[in-house]
């Protein structure tokens, strides 16, 4: 039995809209390419046939992986949530121990996560250390620049 992926509406919607582009509009642009490729004469020393096979590939490889996600996808109503005790969907802020720096993170699945936009697995060192904790709380966390420690200055669930 294939295990469920917990993942924010949001999330899922993102990972829809993905699958979505790849079958309507990616798909049909490679097999255009490919066919225009095949004109083009030898297909053993043709490159530009060879990406276009190769880009059919990682297109066809991320249309199973995104279908496989979606149907385990277990969708988390992140909005009935609320408190202040960290859990999976939070937005959670916290400030480095020693800067000061605050960082803003929503906890996700794994599926979702993006860091750059703010998005963090729940699978993640620091996720980890802030489930269950409650405002106010300090965290340590290993990172590969050694111990870091973090407070929990606000959780919100939106």
């Amino acid at each position: 039995m294939s295990e469920k992926v917990p993942m924010t509406a949001s999330g899922l919607a993102r990972l829809e809209e993905e699958l979505k582009y790849l079958k309507s509009t990616a798909r049909p642009e490679i097999i255009r390419a490919i066919a225009q490729a095949r004109e083009h004469g030898d297909l053993s020393e043709n490159a530009e046939y060879h990406a276009a096979r190769e880009r059919q590939s990682f297109i066809e490889g991320r249309v199973m992986e995104l279908e496989d996600k979606i149907a385990r996808s277990e969708v988390i109503d992140v909005s009935a949530l609320s408190g202040s005790t960290v859990k999976f969907g939070a937005t959670v802020t916290v400030a480095d121990e020693d800067t000061d720096e605050e960082l803003t993170y929503q906890l996700v699945g794994e599926a979702e996560a993006d860091i750059k936009s703010g998005r963090l697995s729940i699978t993640a060192p620091l996720s980890r250390a802030l489930i269950g904790k409650e405002v106010g709380d300090s965290v340590e966390v290993s990172t590969p620049a050694g111990e870091k420690g973090y407070e929990i200055i606000n959780v919100q669930y939106v």
